[in-house]
């Protein structure tokens, strides 16, 4: 069971996934023999006893995901950075993001249709920071996300670095609860899912 799932293209530096096995296990060798046979973008790191009733997907607390943007050509990124060469008003950017802290309803981020009792998250964290050379990094945590709900908090994060809207734009767009009055969704490739939290799992 694994600890949920993403859109297609999108890349995970951390996940989890629970099995119920009665026996003893050698961990170092399972290790060893699950990573000889899985494909090369899937890699093992450990294998962790935990409690009976453990859940990777219902036990996690925190979700942390970044989104890579590189605004000057590079062919050795092109599947894990999305190119985007237009200049973006960051700390405007940033000004918009602090409102996701006062909202807990994100319908208007979320695919539509999708088999969901609540729309409802509790976002920690979220933040751009510049990183090495032209590179832009969104960093987002919350105890929950809804389909598509990152990519299209950065698609709407982007049009108020480009001026097309204003904060009180983007107050307006959660407030309203409507897909098409949110920004685009931006390409997969450049999300990374990079922390699972769980009360009993230390690192």
């Amino acid at each position: 069971m694994g600890a949920g799932r993403t859109d297609t293209g999108v890349h995970a530096k951390e996940m989890y996934a629970h099995f119920d096995f009665e026996a003893s296990i050698d961990i170092p060798n399972l290790v060893h023999k699950l990573n000889s046979f899985l494909p090369k973008d899937i890699v093992i790191y450990n294998i962790i006893p935990v409690h009976d009733d453990a859940h990777t997907r219902f036990d996690a607390t925190k979700r942390t995901y970044e989104y890579h943007i590189h605004q000057f050509k590079n062919p050795f990124v092109n599947e894990l950075s999305w190119y985007f060469h237009q200049p973006l008003d960051i700390d405007l950017m940033n000004e918009a993001a602090k409102l996701l802290f006062n909202y807990t309803d994100f319908e208007c981020f979320s695919k539509v249709n999708t088999d969901v009792n609540t729309f409802d998250c509790t976002i920690f964290e979220a933040h751009w920071k510049r990183g090495e050379k032209d590179q832009l990094v969104f960093t987002i945590s919350a105890n929950r996300f809804l389909r598509n709900m990152v990519r299209s908090i950065v698609g709407t994060l982007v049009n108020i670095g480009l001026h097309k809207i204003t904060i009180e734009d983007f107050a307006q767009i959660i407030e309203s609860k409507s897909r098409d009055k949110a920004g685009f969704s931006v390409p997969a490739h450049g999300l990374y899912l990079t922390q699972i939290t769980y009360d009993y799992i230390s690192k």
